[in-house]
């Protein structure tokens, strides 16, 4: 057990400066314990009833059937947005998705199907009392209360992502991994907090925690340095290492960043990586349409309630692949540029701030030939849908700098 004399917010630091590992103080292990005691609803589509769920039950019930399958779980973490709350209550970013992650033996196809069907079983525990379970398959259950579910499995990472609904954006999601070679974008969502000590003290321990009297909850940063990931996480500093291995859904996660505040440490700092931002976006997004689905996709789910944030976000993301993609023919950029600015205008037609967006074509610039000063970059017209996803995608890429 641990004593915390002086409930300091930054933690004690294990090992010398520069360690990846802290153990939280008094103060940050009663907000833990609050997000892993705390009901969240898992909504069901149509008429399957609303389960309430503690995170602290769920974990409980999958690795207990997970011993039973003789799967090894090394250890279960809180990750992400959750677990810098934890550590910073004030840190702007707030969190919304619940990440859990089980470190386990996943070997094979076997296993990762077992634990498939072990989460989809576990619903049913989680089913209001009177409701026949009897002819309640796997498969409804997916349908009913899984928004998505992700497998790879390649030379470096095994692991599998399930997600469970919640209509205001805060989804369980639990991941089971083997391995992993990437597992953050920045410094200020590097961090994993193990659950298992304060996990084991509620099963054994008969006496409430308190300053004096809590277990030993360790914090890590696979970012590398957990003191100067926390000093971020602080003062709302964008950094991160070998940003070339950060996958393109990046861009949108840092522009994210941008609009709640976030800065990169130097400008230099920040051309670079936004140059690295929007070369791999546009690596695994090459076409509009997936664009399109990721950044629609995006919004949907990290802007539940922020809805008055959706524009200024878009401009942000506009105004980074304006000044940083160096990889697309002009015609490309300028396809992407107008997409986003499509999104936008529809977001304030939303919001009711223009009038009706089905009869807007936006501009991205007028041409080098439009030389009457009463051209504007946006008129009202009836035309067809922006971008149909239809249209021929051109393989057009150029070497980058």
């Amino acid at each position: 057990m641990a004593e915390d004399d002086n409930g300091s917010a930054a933690g004690i630091g294990l090992d010398a400066e520069g360690s990846n590992v802290s153990v939280l103080s008094w103060e940050q292990v009663q907000r833990l314990d609050r997000i892993l005691t705390d009901s969240i609803p898992i909504h069901g589509r149509g008429n399957f009833p609303t389960l309430e769920m503690r995170p602290r039950q769920i974990v409980k019930v999958v690795r207990s059937r997970m011993d039973e399958k003789k799967i090894n779980v090394r250890d279960v973490r809180l990750n992400g947005s959750a677990a810098s709350h934890v550590l910073h209550e004030d840190s702007g970013l707030g969190y919304k998705d619940l990440d859990l992650i089980f470190c386990a033996d996943l070997k094979g196809e076997a296993e990762f199907q077992t634990v498939k069907d072990i989460v989809l079983d576990c619903l049913l525990d989680f089913l209001p009392e009177g409701v026949n379970k009897e002819k309640i398959t796997p498969l409804t259950l997916k349908e009913a209360y899984v928004q998505k579910m992700v497998k790879v499995c390649n030379d470096s990472d095994r692991w599998s992502l399930i997600s469970l609904s919640n209509n205001s954006g805060k989804n369980v999601e639990l991941k089971f991994v083997d391995s992993l070679r990437r597992q953050f974008e920045f410094s200020v969502d590097s961090f994993q907090i193990k659950l298992d000590s304060l996990l084991l003290f509620h099963e054994c321990s008969e006496n409430p925690m308190s300053a004096t009297f809590h277990p030993t909850i360790i914090g890590e940063s696979v970012f590398g340095d957990f003191g100067a990931a926390l000093d971020h996480l602080r003062h709302k500093v964008i950094c991160t290492r070998n940003p070339e291995e950060i996958r393109g859904g990046g861009l949108l996660k840092y522009c994210h960043l941008l609009v709640r505040g976030f800065r990169a440490a130097s400008e230099s700092d920040m051309k670079s990586l936004q140059r690295y931002m929007c070369s791999r976006f546009f690596i695994d997004f090459s076409d509009i349409c997936e664009q399109r689905r990721k950044l629609e996709s995006y919004l949907q789910n990290h802007f539940v309630g922020l809805e008055d944030r959706k524009y200024d976000y878009l401009m942000t993301l506009h105004s980074v692949v304006n000044e940083s993609t160096v990889c697309l023919m002009g015609h490309e950029r300028r396809q992407t540029l107008g997409l986003i600015t499509a999104l936008a205008v529809r977001v304030l037609a939303e919001q009711n701030v223009i009038p009706n967006v089905a009869n807007v074509t936006c501009y991205y610039q007028p041409a080098p030939y439009v030389a009457d000063g009463n051209f504007s970059n946006y008129y009202i017209a009836q035309v067809q849908p922006v971008f149909a996803c239809q249209q021929h995608a051109f393989s057009t890429w150029l070497p980058c700098n």
